[in-house]
């Protein structure tokens, strides 16, 4: 058995966050959410009104209400990664076996994703509009991703969590972070829901990135959920699935919730532990 790369053997703050855990990792997450909404803060400031304006009016509102807090939000956590030198780990294969059933997630992430995209009025906004807010959604997919599904299980993973524990949590700390768009404007029955959802959907990350092999198959799904979502709504204070008038809206509108009950569901079901001698065994199985 080979000596895990991630043993902390190093003093200072690298090596208080290379020994990973839950109570390490939820400073990481709030700083970093504090740093986000700071950016946000800032920049409207110097919008010239819009981000009053609705989402998909022009590039400017897409900019100053989506992209701007993304942008400055993914340099902050490559960075971060970077200066830990984490990234081989969090970009490479991951560290333990995948079991066939894990494929449900991606597929059922990905039918809403298609549906989306057939309803989707390619004649309504401008062709740069579109573009952007397609470019901001990876940015969306990159920088969740990269936060709870990448340094989140890295961390809760160092910390000596099994599996179950660490879909969980990072599934809870992904979730709980979105009640944070309560202090930006979003209502209540708005943000429980929402919480509810995305607590099932970064399950479904995970296991995502478990079955694929890579974070970056999570980030691709993710990119293309949220932006294909604001594009057939209309903006982002909306529910997924909901609030269309189509029926590929309202069949959305039903994939959703079974999205939620699977992603409940199948985290049930997660097991392993990274560093396990039977791992190897099993991956040979897969």
């Amino acid at each position: 058995m080979t000596t895990p790369a991630t043993t902390p053997t190093e003093g200072g703050l690298r090596g208080f966050l290379a020994k990973g855990g839950f109570w390490r990792l939820l400073p990481v997450v709030v700083v970093y959410l504090g740093l986000y909404m700071a950016t946000g803060w800032i920049a409207s400031q110097f919008d010239n009104g819009y981000n009053d304006d609705d989402l998909l009016s022009s590039v400017g509102a897409v900019f100053f209400q989506l992209s701007v807090g993304l942008i400055v939000g993914s340099i902050i956590l490559t960075a971060f990664t970077t200066w830990l030198g984490w990234n081989a780990e969090i970009f490479g294969r991951q560290p333990i076996y995948r079991s066939k059933w894990m494929w449900i997630a991606p597929v059922l992430v990905a039918l809403p994703i298609v549906l989306r995209i057939l309803d989707i009025d390619w004649g309504g906004p401008a062709l740069s509009v579109v573009l952007f807010v397609l470019a901001s959604g990876l940015l969306v997919g990159y920088s969740e991703e990269l936060l709870y599904r990448g340094i989140g299980v890295k961390m809760l993973r160092a910390g000596g969590n099994g599996e179950f524990a660490v879909a969980v949590l990072s599934s809870l700390l992904f979730g709980l972070s979105h009640s944070i768009n309560i202090l930006q404007g979003q209502e209540l029955k708005v943000v429980g829901p929402t919480v509810v959802y995305t607590f099932a959907f970064g399950a479904l990350m995970y296991l995502t990135m478990r079955v694929a092999g890579f974070i970056m198959a999570a980030m691709i799904m993710h990119g293309l959920t949220d932006p294909t979502g604001f594009l057939a709504s209309g903006g982002i204070d909306k529910l997924p699935g909901a609030g269309g008038a189509s029926d590929i809206a309202n069949v959305v509108g039903l994939i959703t919730v079974v999205l939620i009950i699977v992603g409940y569901v199948l985290v049930l079901c997660v097991r392993g532990k990274v560093g396990e001698q039977s791992e190897t065994k099993a991956a040979q199985h897969a």
